[in-house]
């Protein structure tokens, strides 16, 4: 039986889930980002068990089949850009549309109806907070990022970036610097 939760983004989702069907007595074969898959069927009262549980640690169990599919569609777009290591070399809307195996105009009329933006601004919002973990690490140039994110160039980046933050990306590695130096020093 699959079950889908709201707000499972991280590991230590996954570790907090695990945990609560364990509390509950519950087997699973999979605990992914969204998804768990247990063995057996759960009964009403684990279900609302789990629910509560669940809801303390800010997650949220999903009932209505609109919300488990904008789930999923998020789930595909945190690991899309936030878990693999290269971006697929397909349009994003063939890759979405790929892995849920729904028509992408389907997905994307359902998303907006829901989010109140599309999907193509919910990978924009996404691919900015990656590109704010990637300048954060220092690691790689603002050319080497933008490449990374598949941007057409530094410059496109750097627009989409100061679009959305209201910032320069240098601006931005600059003010982190200054905010992490001063806790330092206190």
């Amino acid at each position: 039986m699959k079950l889908f939760i709201k707000y499972m983004v991280s590991l230590r989702c996954k570790m907090m889930v695990k945990e609560e069907l364990k509390k509950l007595g519950l087997h699973y074969v999979i605990v992914d980002l969204g998804m768990v898959e247990i063995l057996e069927d759960i009964r009403p009262e684990q279900r609302e068990q789990l629910g509560k549980n669940l809801m303390k640690s800010g997650l949220e169990l999903l009932e209505d089949k609109k919300s488990i599919l904008i789930e999923k569609i998020k789930t595909v777009i945190t690991e899309m850009i936030h878990y693999s290591d290269e971006l697929p070399k397909v349009n994003y809307s063939d890759y979405i549309s790929q892995k849920l195996d729904y028509d992408y105009t389907y997905l994307s009329n359902i998303f907006s109806e829901v989010k109140g933006i599309t999907i193509q601004q919910y990978i924009i919002l996404h691919k900015i907070e990656k590109v704010k973990e990637l300048i954060l690490y220092d690691e790689l140039s603002l050319s080497e990022i933008s490449y990374k994110l598949h941007y057409s160039s530094p410059a496109h980046l750097s627009n989409q970036f100061k679009k959305i933050t209201g910032l320069s990306p240098s601006f931005y590695k600059k003010m982190k610097q200054k905010r992490n130096k001063n806790l330092e020093n206190m």
